[in-house]
């Protein structure tokens, strides 16, 4: 799913980007909700930024990857947690540098890979057609739940990528 909207580009840069496992959540700008293999999976965009809300009946996780005031940016490259009631846990994620064309490429492969998903969401922020955050789940059998999530920065020509696996 494709949605547009009014509000700017909040997140200035990749550095400045925040991952946890223990944010409360934020109103999102965008929502999607699906079921996959009997959980409920709220994907969320935030400015520029993202929370995943996973529910079932033995527990919830929030993944949140954002900007947050007071608390200096940095992602982990990776990052593994059992999470009792839900899951083991693994995170990972990647910082792009590149020329304008390069992130064009990328986010026009973005955009085809999520805008018609029945499991996808992409928010395009006005000001500029790269500015873009994206979520998409690319799996969901009964033994693993996998999504992927991207957030392109145009004015320094960043791409961050984080692929997230939950192991029920």
């Amino acid at each position: 799913m494709r949605t547009s909207i009014s509000a700017p580009f909040v997140d200035t840069k990749a550095d400045d980007l925040v991952w946890t496992l223990n944010h409360p959540l934020v109103d999102p700008l965008a929502t999607r909700t699906v079921e996959v293999a009997g959980l409920m999976v709220e994907l969320r965009v935030l400015g520029a930024s993202h929370q995943v809300v996973l529910r079932s009946e033995s527990g919830e996780l929030v993944e949140t990857v954002a900007c947050l005031p007071g608390v200096l940016g940095g992602l982990p490259g990776n990052a593994e947690h059992p999470l009792p009631g839900v899951g083991d846990y693994h995170f990972d994620s990647v910082i792009e540098s590149s020329s304008r064309a390069d992130l064009t490429r990328r986010v026009e492969e973005i955009q085809q890979e999520t805008s018609d998903s029945p499991v996808g969401l992409l928010v395009a922020f006005p000001g500029d057609p790269l500015a873009v955050t994206a979520l998409h789940l690319t799996s969901g059998s009964g033994s693993f739940l996998r999504w992927r999530t991207w957030h392109a920065y145009p004015q320094s020509g960043e791409l961050v990528t984080t692929t997230t696996t939950l192991t029920p």
